[in-house]
């Protein structure tokens, strides 16, 4: 081999080095979530249920039979609402919504928080960009959200004009990624 040749093949094997080292070092750990650590490399629902925040979304989702889909590949988007969020809805609503017979509305409310994609807060804002400042985000439940931001602050208006806010952004995970959100979101009438 000449000299220049090992010269540039250590040179390669110096940038592919530094360059791992450097993107291990740097890669995004990923935010706690009702004080829990969520990995990136464990599914949505793995996570969620280890928020002290998400107790009562996960036993939404638990009722509503879409804890199978949500551990599935993906990619998806979950707008995660607190339990705070569903403790703002009017009295007796989540009761309600956990009932058997109302299955079908909790289903239809679950996944209009859900997008079939796998969108960081970085992506959302491109797209409001690009939409003029208002993005449509049409979910898997049928019900389309529009994104909106105003910093760092992202917003998604519900189909009946409540606007919840992303209070904590860009939790990967193994099949998508999760913000948390401070209010429920809802279909139309």
């Amino acid at each position: 081999m000449t000299l220049s040749k090992t010269l540039i093949s250590a040179t390669a094997v110096f940038a592919l080095v530094a360059g791992a080292a450097f993107a291990g070092s740097h890669a995004a750990k990923n935010p706690d979530v009702g004080g829990a650590a969520m990995f990136a490399d464990k599914n949505i629902i793995e996570n969620a249920v280890n928020s002290a925040d998400h107790t009562t979304l996960v036993a939404a989702v638990q009722a509503a039979g879409l804890v199978e889909t949500l551990q599935g590949d993906g990619p998806f988007t979950v707008f995660a609402p607190t339990n705070a969020a569903f403790d703002a809805l009017p009295e007796g609503t989540v009761d309600t919504l956990l009932k058997a017979e109302n299955k079908d509305m909790l289903v239809k409310i679950l996944t209009c928080h859900v997008v079939s994609a796998d969108a960081m807060s970085m992506a959302i804002k491109g797209m409001i960009d690009d939409d003029n400042g208002k993005h449509p985000v049409p979910t898997v439940g049928g019900c389309t959200l529009q994104a909106t931001y105003d910093g760092d602050m992202i917003m998604i208006e519900d189909e009946q004009g409540g606007v919840a806010t992303v209070t904590i952004a860009d939790v990967k995970q193994s099949n998508g990624v999760i913000h948390v959100i401070d209010k429920v979101l809802l279909p139309a009438k």
